[in-house]
């Protein structure tokens, strides 16, 4: 039988016919791929990481402070100290940290017969595992927690509100043995158990300060029947008064409570303070047992107001 003849040109319509298919094929891709890149830029750039904070570690907290503000806030009541009991007061003891790149801290106690007085130092440096919140936001976040929970009232130029106090809240329905009276202040009174009258600072507890039932008396009188919240501090417009400090860090609080109590009479001071991603806390208290006697609220504060800004120019250097 002869063989078919072979036609060419049916050949070139099949070549054709798959050149175009895949043609349109590739020409099809083209769009889609283009799509598929926008797509994965748009979400790289959502998800892309909040700004991290200024502090990446911390400074060594007892060698912070210079040694002439640890004298001026540990004074001595006129006798010669020693070398090694200097050394003993004036280095402080470091608070025991699991990570000193997150957080240090540092207390100091001296005690005389003029009154016991005890200085701590808390540094926090917040680290934020939100990719959509920065370090700075987090530190604000648990600055502003600490500022509620000392009920520090909200007001303009570094001053207490002038707006009326809000009501006190309900009385205690009774004291037991050993309880005393917290007046912060702006003259607002709280009952408290002894064990509580003992501010805890970092690396200290309230059982220990309170235990210590340290002697002599603070700097300033007062008539010996005289109730706490006559102290002249206790004017909710006073300078005295708890308030927001707008001239240290980028956010700053101090706060101001005398505690009566059988153990004695302390006035505690603490400033708190943010600057970038790292929160400071400083507590300062004086003891005294004999209750005719209450510390200095403006002395107090003068020192603790001096020595955090020392404390910020150090960290901003």
């Amino acid at each position: 039988m002869p063989r078919k003849p072979f036609v060419p040109g049916a050949a070139l319509v099949v070549a054709a016919a798959l050149a175009a298919g895949l043609s349109g094929c590739s020409g099809g891709s083209s769009p889609d791929g283009g799509a598929a890149d926008a797509k994965s830029g748009d979400a790289s750039s959502s998800s892309q990481a909040a700004e991290p904070g200024r502090y990446q570690t911390l400074p060594e907290a007892c060698g912070l402070p210079s040694r002439k503000a640890i004298r001026s806030m540990l004074p001595g009541d006129g006798q010669d100290l020693s070398d090694a009991e200097a050394k003993k007061i004036y280095d402080g003891v470091a608070d025991i940290t699991y990570d000193t790149d997150r957080r240090v801290g540092c207390r100091w106690t001296r005690e005389t017969t003029a009154g016991t007085r005890h200085l701590g130092l808390d540094i926090q440096r917040v680290v934020s595992y939100d990719a959509a919140t920065s370090d700075e936001d987090k530190a604000q976040g648990i600055f502003d927690k600490k500022k509620l929970a000392a009920q520090i009232p909200s007001g303009g130029a570094g001053s207490p509100s002038p707006a009326a106090p809000s009501p006190s809240p309900s009385a205690p329905k009774g004291k037991d043995k050993g309880e005393g009276t917290v007046t912060n202040s702006a003259g607002e009174k709280d009952a408290t158990g002894g064990s509580a009258a003992g501010k805890s600072t970092p690396g200290g507890s309230a059982t220990q300060k309170a235990g210590k039932a340290p002697s002599g008396s603070p700097s300033q009188a007062s008539d010996p029947s005289a109730d706490p919240s006559t102290d002249p501090s206790t004017d909710p417009t006073g300078s005295t008064a708890p308030r927001v400090l707008d001239d240290l860090g980028d956010a700053a609080f101090l706060n101001d409570k005398l505690v009566t109590a059988d153990s004695g009479v302390h006035r505690d001071v603490t400033v708190v303070f943010r600057t970038s991603n790292v929160i400071v806390q400083l507590t300062y208290d004086q003891w005294s047992t004999d209750k005719s006697m209450l510390p200095d609220s403006q002395e107090l504060q003068d020192k603790a107001r001096s020595l955090a800004t020392e404390l910020s120019d150090s960290l901003s250097e």
